[in-house]
């Protein structure tokens, strides 16, 4: 092989797409995984789904390093990600970069199992934690709908803070992980520079757009059906639950991790956002 090739799984998705494009404009060689191999600038499409496993093996032709997303929705993501893993290893993969939360520790439920058995599977690895993404507010998330529709936010994190993070400084950290010659052999919190409630949040859309917005605060009952709408239920309880455990606390952080992998600080969300509703942008 004439150069590292990374394969980088979901690179039409939220980080995904950020981390190939930071890749091949860093002159990277990249293999651009999506269910329907979507063409990525730069970088060479190629079809995978976790859940077909004849999708692998060409996917893995060729790479020497891998930027793992998880399967969306899934609650155990071990019993599909494990054998994948296995056979990436056993293809010549030596360097693996997983996409984890800052609500799931090592050994914890969901990935926390493929962040425990990462170690023992490659020699050079990282696990990414990081807080909820700034982009939930103006992508296609469920919290970016009802803020368009209704001009409203609705949580059952009551007072609770979040150190929300941008993924674009996600894919930043992601791409120092992957190409560096030192991998980081161990897990990255990622925050952005503040920790911020639902109420800040909305009172933030609200000055950089004009548009107001309101945060409404709902139980963790009234969150869980509200979200049963629109996800599986078992999915819409867990949200709910991860809620619950912003209310108490759990996400009231700030790290600055972002700024010691990549040397710049991390951005604020009124930043990217004052960036998004720029006209021209």
């Amino acid at each position: 092989m004439s150069a590292p090739t990374t394969l980088v799984i979901g690179a039409t998705g939220t980080t995904g797409s950020r981390t190939a494009a930071r890749l091949t404009a860093a002159g990277h060689r990249v293999k651009a995984a999506s269910r329907h191999a979507t063409p990525v600038p730069g970088a060479e499409p190629v079809a995978f789904d976790w859940y077909a496993s004849s999708t692998h093996s060409a996917a893995l032709d060729g790479v020497d390093r891998v930027y793992l997303v998880p399967p969306v929705g899934d609650l155990d993501p071990a019993a599909t990600m494990l054998p994948f893993l296995h056979k990436a290893r056993a293809a010549g993969i030596h360097r693996a970069v997983l996409l984890s939360s800052s609500a799931i520790p090592a050994g914890g439920p969901a990935v926390g199992a493929v962040h425990q058995a990462l170690p023992d599977l490659f020699a050079e690895w990282a696990v990414l934690r990081p807080s909820w993404f700034m982009q939930n507010f103006t992508g296609t998330h469920i919290h970016a709908h009802g803020i368009r529709e209704h001009g409203a936010l609705l949580t059952a994190t009551g007072n609770g803070r979040v150190g929300f993070v941008d993924a674009g400084d996600i894919a930043a950290v992601a791409v120092h992980a992957l190409t560096d010659e030192h991998a980081p052999n161990t897990d990255l919190v990622l925050t952005g520079p503040e920790a911020l409630s639902y109420d800040d949040i909305a009172t933030i859309i609200t000055e950089v757009t004009g548009r107001p917005v309101v945060h409404r605060r709902l139980s963790r009952e009234q969150m869980r059906d509200h979200l049963t709408a629109q996800v599986p239920a078992r999915f819409a309880a867990l949200l709910a639950d991860m809620d619950h455990a912003i209310a108490e606390g759990a996400e009231e952080r700030v790290t600055d991790t972002v700024q010691r992998v990549t040397g710049r600080p991390a951005r604020s969300f009124r930043a990217l956002l004052e960036q998004e509703t720029r006209p021209g942008d």
